[in-house]
């Protein structure tokens, strides 16, 4: 009787330890991290929902389980990179990809059509007609710290216009923009392309003065456990997803037109362009 208890307690011993080994051969879980920027009134379930079938997709391509994760904070963001707790990242402002490039290790994968702009803008009723004529006029920009008000201000650098020599107010949200342009409180803004309000700017049929270089939108990049075959099948997951069924409903939940896979150059250039002096 005792040896027959024994040899039960062994085997559930063994049974355990096998349990514990294939457990443990089990590949863990990839971690897509999602930051959306500033935009507020979303949470984790929601960006779970929203991105869950691109991590599904880009899963699908390296035969690995991709889950989501919904970083709000920046802080939170670099440090993930840092510490390469994430996997994937795919964030905006895109200058925090491009860190993730240049600091951490990140590889390059993809960035969501179309690319990012800085629009420079005035109201309808203006008398500005050229960038040149904007020199000397009242700017309003996003406060001095964010990505959009760096990406302006550089491209303003390379066409002549220095914002340290001009009279720049800088507010906290880009709808403010508008209103101190159509308030007659500012003479010409600064504006994301893919904002909602260069959206609505040009439907309510306000002048684009002018069009900054194109850069990369909302990039995707893959941290150091991502190895570059695993790097290429994504990708070309994310091409074809255009020309599917469920890739139609998947970048009409993410909010983007497509996938480029042709802007690493670009993005490993950008940070380098913004911070010139």
């Amino acid at each position: 009787m005792k040896t027959r208890n024994w040899v039960t307690a062994a085997v559930a011993v063994m049974g355990m330890a096998a349990t514990s080994m294939a457990s443990a051969q089990q590949p863990k879980d990839l971690v897509l991290a999602i930051s959306e920027g500033t935009s507020g009134g979303t949470d984790h379930g929601r960006v779970v929902a929203k991105y869950g079938g691109l991590a599904n997709l880009i899963g699908d391509a390296i035969k690995r389980r991709v889950v989501v994760v919904f970083v709000r904070e920046f802080t939170a963001l670099e440090d993930g990179m840092k510490t390469g707790r994430f996997d994937f990242v795919m964030a905006r402002p895109s200058d925090y990809p491009a860190r993730g490039m240049r600091n951490y290790g990140y590889s390059y994968v993809a960035h969501a059509k179309p690319d990012g702009q800085c629009l420079i803008v005035v109201p309808k009723t203006s008398a500005i007609q050229t960038l040149a004529d904007a020199k000397g006029k009242r700017w309003v920009l996003p406060e001095k710290a964010a990505y959009m008000s760096k990406f302006c201000t550089a491209e303003l650098r390379d066409q002549g216009i220095d914002l340290e020599n001009e009279k720049v107010t800088y507010v906290r949200e880009q709808a403010t923009i508008g209103q101190y342009l159509q308030g007659g409180f500012a003479d010409v803004g600064g504006v994301a392309s893919y904002s909602g309000l260069a959206r609505d700017w040009q439907k309510a049929g306000h002048p684009v003065l002018h069009r900054s270089v194109a850069q990369p939108y909302f990039p995707l990049i893959a941290g150091k456990r991502i190895d570059a075959k695993q790097v290429e099948a994504v990708q070309k997951q994310l091409v074809a997803i255009e020309d599917s069924p469920t890739g139609a409903d998947v970048l009409k939940s993410v909010g983007v037109a497509g996938f480029d896979t042709g802007g690493r150059q670009k993005l490993g250039e950008l940070l380098a362009w913004i911070e010139k002096d």
